[in-house]
């Protein structure tokens, strides 16, 4: 990953300039200086402060900067679980919001329960349901898609780019169960739609607004494909509500929850939850392969063999 320029003073200047053009178009004054509390390699976060409350800026690097145009056109058709954007410039993917509350996790914490996640699940279901008919305009973003059918192709040549110094042989033999998986999958008839792909307790906002408790909202759309929705399982059942409230292994059982996300699937098909429930398992391990081919970074091949060791062994 090349250096990206996001503490460069250049750069912040001109963020900063574009910053406060937004914030007077949307007819609101900066009241104190601008913070930039995340820099990553990928991508950088400011928060302004302004008489109408707090106002976050997200900039990405090349590779995601289609995510301004993913969440805008995810927001239009679910506006109550994604916030609409208050500004965008798409060509250098730099986005602008309101503040979306709290974190789920640090929620969780306080509460010292996973109850909610009820309600972002049945959300975010139905954000995937509602999306189905943007697809095309989705992918027109450059929003990266990793189909069902095409899966397997991706899961061996990863393991081939990755090499056997890297790739234990258990985890490039398992190259062969992806097919079948994903048939056995697709034969359920669920039509693929966006997927977050990395849909965790940081990605969910509480707002103390319109409904008790707070409405739970997704954000950071930039990791998401054009893919079974099943797929986001994995990361978000097994790899945080399984670990329960105290980061245990397997100390929460994950099936009420899944019955949860299911249940608008099953109303929009004509179905039942029990009968897509095999589904969802599936959706949840072949989950961790489509996160390793998505999600590969090259200066991170270990996360990319955790995630192979998840597939394969259907567990964290």
């Amino acid at each position: 990953m090349s250096e990206m320029p996001w503490t460069d003073p250049a750069w912040l200047a001109t963020a900063h300039g574009w910053i406060d053009e937004q914030v007077t178009d949307l007819g609101l004054r900066r009241t104190d200086a601008v913070e930039q509390p995340h820099v990553r390699p990928w991508g950088t976060v400011l928060r302004v402060p302004t008489d109408g409350g707090t106002l976050w800026f997200k900039a990405t690097e090349p590779a995601l900067r289609h995510e301004a145009a993913v969440h805008s056109i995810v927001a239009a058709r679910s506006p109550e679980r994604v916030p609409p954007l208050l500004a965008a410039d798409l060509d250098r993917g730099w986005l602008l919001a309101a503040d979306a509350g709290r974190r789920l996790r640090e929620v969780v914490e306080e509460e010292r329960s996973l109850a909610r996640w009820h309600d972002a699940l049945d959300g975010y279901a139905r954000v995937q349901l509602a999306s189905r008919a943007d697809v095309p305009a989705l992918l027109a973003t450059g929003m990266p898609h990793l189909r069902l059918a095409d899966l397997a192709a991706g899961y061996a040549d990863l393991v081939g780019r990755l090499g056997d110094d890297v790739v234990e042989p258990r985890l490039r033999d398992a190259a062969d169960r992806v097919g079948p998986m994903a048939d056995r999958l697709a034969s359920y008839g669920i039509e693929e739609t966006v997927q977050h792909d990395d849909l965790h307790d940081g990605q969910v906002f509480v707002t103390p607004d319109d409904a008790p408790g707070g409405r739970h909202r997704v954000l950071d759309w930039g990791d998401a494909c054009v893919s079974h929705p099943f797929l986001t399982l994995a990361v978000t059942l097994l790899g945080v509500i399984a670990w329960g409230v105290d980061d245990v292994a397997g100390s929460e059982d994950v099936a009420p929850y899944r019955d949860t996300y299911l249940a608008p699937f099953a109303e929009a098909c004509g179905t039942s939850v029990a009968v897509l429930a095999d589904a969802a398992d599936l959706g949840a391990r072949l989950g961790w392969a489509c996160r390793a081919v998505h999600g590969h970074v090259d200066d991170d091949p270990a996360s990319t063999v955790t995630r192979l060791r998840m597939f394969v062994d259907g567990r964290p």
